[in-house]
């Protein structure tokens, strides 16, 4: 019933988006490309910047989605359990925040004091990153490699198969993906559907 309620909810408000992986942007052994976004704390963030990682969990995520608030937790777990080892989070909001003011840029800087965010969560102005990506939903997860050719795209998708955080015996597509890149080993999964809710895009994109 809670399940029942949950989806309907979603569909009622026209948030529901089970997308597929993109048709266009990165697929799995793609070079992808760097970015500088500014971050709620008021610096630019960029893949560069980070000298000592091994790769990325770049998410693709905002304030009102239920779906980006239901995994919330799930990307802050994420960070505390890999950002030590290498691979930290890099959380980017994609939509227009004209089209929705609760993803507004001040918004997203009282949303990530209130929940005490350990990673940087930044906006993409004008949508060219989340394009380039190939992002289409709210949770949208990119798990890169750093390489000599550059940050390789090992991972694409959801963060699991368990929207509602429910089912302990659910599956980790992405922490399978970080623990096999740190053991050296390929990853078995290395795309699933992203769940969550549409991209808004800007009118005049």
């Amino acid at each position: 019933m809670k399940k029942f309620l949950f989806v309907l909810t979603l569909a009622v408000t026209g948030l529901v988006a089970w997308t597929a992986d993109p048709a266009t942007g990165y697929k799995v052994g793609d070079v992808a490309t760097d970015f500088k976004l500014k971050s709620v704390d008021g610096k630019i963030v960029s893949l560069a910047n980070y000298k000592s990682a091994k790769g990325f969990i770049v998410v693709f995520t905002c304030n009102h989605c239920p779906y980006a608030k239901a995994y919330e937790s799930r990307i802050m777990d994420l960070d505390k359990m890999y950002a030590a080892k290498g691979y930290p989070v890099i959380a980017i909001s994609p939509n227009d925040p004209v089209a929705i003011p609760e993803d507004s840029f001040d918004n997203m800087k009282k949303r990530a004091e209130a929940k005490k965010y350990t990673f940087p969560y930044t906006i993409d102005e004008t949508q060219d990153i989340t394009r380039t990506y190939g992002a289409k939903a709210t949770p949208h997860v990119f798990v890169l490699q750093k390489t000599d050719k550059g940050n390789v795209v090992k991972y694409i998708g959801a963060i699991d198969d368990d929207t509602e955080n429910t089912n302990p015996k659910h599956t980790k597509y992405v922490e399978n993906a970080v623990n096999a890149l740190l053991s050296g080993k390929s990853v078995e999964t290395n795309s699933t559907k992203a769940i969550g809710c549409f991209i808004k895009w800007k009118k005049d994109a």
